[in-house]
């Protein structure tokens, strides 16, 4: 984990509560460790436990989701969040810096950290109307964001940037956490077995829900991140960093050859936690110079 993160330790729950009551009722001590914790598998649980967490730490105010809609693990989301402002500063571009999150969810998360981190401007685009309304809900719950988030509904599902990014408009980065599978079968096959694991070995791996479009996609992440490079190139003098999660370490060698033959300045940065590692893959068509 990022070492600025402040989710490196174990969670305080007595803090938690004390900021957000109505967890108490999830939190119980285990009988194995003696700590307190709370089931993992269980989605209210998990939902209470992130409300708690952006409410004692990030200076929410509220925050809600749809049932069913994509609960993220806050810890995880504030490390992407931690390595790219490591990319601007090496870049000297961490002041006035406005991000784009692709995909932005219900729970808008990624522009709430950004805002609440580092006082970043921050757009969040989305394809589903139900998730553009419920994270300008979010943004609203808490004023203070209202200056610094802007929400956008993505009309064209073949389009990524085209839409949303205006005329004239510039950004410092755009951010993506795209769709990992391939089909509603997988996506199904694999909550499952997450569910099993759970059941029989504990928290290894967390319950956050989620909702078709925010799960798979027609030829699943690969695809998916395939199309964000190709049409980047139509943005290039508009976004000084394109970034996106990689889940699967595998498609990266394809990736890195289509960045290579629009001839993109490409870098991974690898993040870790705990037993769960994955990768930030980042572009940029400005030379060092420009950048």
């Amino acid at each position: 984990m990022h070492s600025n993160n402040k989710h490196k330790k174990s969670y305080d729950f007595d803090a938690l509560i004390q900021a957000y009551p109505k967890l108490n009722s999830f939190v119980f001590t285990s009988p194995l460790t003696k700590q307190k914790t709370i089931h993992f598998e269980k989605s209210d649980a998990v939902f209470h436990l992130n409300k708690a967490i952006l409410i004692a730490d990030y200076g929410l105010t509220d925050w809600r989701i749809p049932k069913g809609y994509l609960c993220p693990p806050i810890p995880g989301r504030a490390d992407y969040i931690h390595h790219i402002h490591d990319l601007l500063k090496a870049e000297n571009l961490a002041d006035a810096v406005k991000g784009l999150d692709v995909g932005v969810g219900a729970n808008a998360i990624y522009p709430i950290l950004g805002a609440q981190i580092y006082n970043w401007n921050m757009v969040g685009s989305d394809s589903s109307t139900t998730a553009v309304d419920c994270a300008k809900q979010n943004i609203s719950l808490t004023p203070l964001l209202l200056k610094k988030i802007d929400i956008r509904l993505q009309t064209n599902n073949a389009n990524i940037f085209e839409g949303i990014i205006k005329s004239g408009e510039q950004f410092s980065f755009t951010m993506c956490n795209p769709p990992f599978f391939s089909s509603e079968e997988e996506a199904t096959r694999t909550t499952k077995q997450k569910l099993k694991n759970l059941k029989k070995s504990g928290p290894a791996e967390l319950n956050f829900g989620g909702q078709a479009h925010e799960l798979w996609c027609n030829g699943g992440e690969a695809l998916f991140i395939k199309r964000m490079i190709k049409q980047s190139q139509a943005f290039k003098n508009q976004v000084v960093w394109f970034t996106t999660l990689v889940s699967k370490q595998e498609h990266l060698s394809k990736l890195k050859k289509q960045l290579d033959k629009l001839k993109a300045t490409h870098k991974t940065i690898a993040m870790t936690q705990g037993n769960k590692k994955s990768r930030i893959l980042a572009w940029t068509f400005k030379s060092e110079s420009e950048a």
